[in-house]
């Protein structure tokens, strides 16, 4: 790979807007999948996204933006797919033009929720793409810090060690730092649990609890997360990296945070359907621990905090109930 590689990004959400920030400040010129036209006469017209992240200002002469996925993936060698897992499906189900010759990355945290395969298992599995052109970002960063250019950090995994450092070569903007890992697999299972983890955090302070049970509650979650991943992809990680438990850390307590944010409201006696409605974001974990609930029925490991983030979403149990008896197991 050289420098010359041109990248392609799919999708137009507030963290796929971040990513395109980092890329069109790295790159002469930048590919880019909009589906939604008022998003992209928003950015021809002002420089922005009206939608996600409008304080994000953009080169517009370094972005190709198109409303055909298939013309942005024939322009491109590399792409990047940033959309909510829940739209997976229906975007790949547009995709006509072969990508198993295409290097892809996944900067998507959560699960494909028909058949709970992550999503670059997915992706291999649906467009024959081999395991060493597969690589996902993830990390502690929110998209509103990487708009106010925040020093952030991203970790790119992949089995092939090179993609991965071209990758993190790319983004290592003078506001991103980066590291590489092979540990693709951990990688996005850890993201989808972190969003999990910080729906209960959420829902506990809903509740009513304070910072003192938080800490505890992340104490007993990044514990939870290592359980899981141990059992589910044994490797040589780490657990205290940075994208493991400060990406946990930041999606549990950051103000940035949708799943927290949700979390709250549920805890507070919102619906699902109201508190998704109010937000006007999709919260992956909301969808994820649905994912991991299944899964976990092949792994049986012991998960109490997803377990009961489930059994508040998904089978209408008292929020309050829940974390009594949640609050009892911890130590």
């Amino acid at each position: 790979m050289n420098n010359s590689t041109k990248i392609a990004l799919i999708g137009s959400g507030s963290w796929a807007t971040a990513i395109a920030k980092i890329l069109h400040t790295s790159l002469d010129s930048l590919v880019w999948y909009i589906r939604e036209p008022e998003i992209i006469e928003g950015i021809s017209k002002h420089k922005s996204n009206p939608m996600y992240v409008s304080d994000i200002k953009f080169a517009t002469e370094k972005l190709q933006i198109t409303n055909n996925v298939n013309e942005a993936i024939a322009k491109a060698d590399i792409l990047i797919f940033c959309v909510p897992s829940k739209f997976i499906v229906s975007l790949c189900d547009s995709i006509t033009e072969s990508i198993s010759h295409k290097y892809v990355v996944t900067a998507i945290k959560g699960i494909e929720p028909g058949s709970n395969k992550i999503i670059s298992t997915y992706i291999e599995d649906r467009f024959n793409v081999p395991k060493e052109q597969l690589a996902v970002i993830s990390g502690p960063c929110h998209a509103e810090e990487v708009a106010l250019e925040r020093l952030s950090y991203l970790t790119i995994g992949s089995p092939n060690y090179d993609f991965a450092a071209h990758i993190a070569k790319i983004i290592n903007v003078w506001f991103i730092k980066t590291c590489v890992s092979s540990d693709i697999v951990g990688i996005e299972y850890a993201a989808v649990l972190k969003n999990i983890m910080a729906l209960a955090t959420g829902i506990s302070h809903g509740l009513g609890y304070g910072d003192n049970f938080t800490s505890v509650l992340i104490s007993n979650a990044i514990q939870e997360m290592k359980r899981f991943l141990d059992t589910v992809e044994p490797t040589n990680r780490d657990i205290n990296d940075s994208v493991y438990l400060g990406d946990l850390l930041v999606t549990a307590y950051s103000q940035f945070s949708r799943n927290r944010t949700f979390g709250m409201m549920i805890g507070k006696g919102y619906t699902v359907k109201s508190a998704e409605l109010e937000m006007n974001m999709i919260a992956e974990g909301y969808y994820g621990v649905n994912c991991i609930h299944t899964i976990n029925e092949q792994y049986l490991v012991d998960m109490p905090i997803t377990q009961a983030v489930y059994h508040i979403l998904y089978d209408r149990i008292s929020p309050s109930m829940e974390f009594k008896i949640l609050a009892e197991s911890f130590k």
